[in-house]
């Protein structure tokens, strides 16, 4: 499971906890769930820290990921990439010249 995943679903069962634990109090719902809210926003702050941070680690990686591949599709479609085997070389057979 993506760390993602674990987060997002630590972070609604954690509402969800905090909301079940204010729905015996007498009160406004609206006003219960603005404090569930706010709530569980401060203890996923320091119980999910772990997740927190494999999450964050995983997008960097994608990021760079992204990144390396687009810096490398930019060298190539300028011409940078002449010895590559990704294509046909001008004037092979199976070279398109218009």
């Amino acid at each position: 499971m993506s760390a993602a995943v674990k987060y997002t679903l630590g972070r609604i069962g954690l509402f969800v906890g905090v909301l079940a634990a204010l729905w015996f109090v007498d009160m406004n719902p609206f006003l219960r769930l603005m404090l569930a809210l706010v709530f569980s926003a401060a203890l996923s702050f320091f119980l999910l820290k772990g997740w927190r941070d494999e999450m964050a680690g995983e997008m960097g990686e994608a990021a760079e990921r992204r990144r390396a591949e687009k810096e490398r599709l930019r060298s190539a479609l300028a011409g940078d990439d002449q010895g590559a085997d990704d294509g046909p070389v001008e004037g092979e057979p199976g070279d398109r010249q218009r």
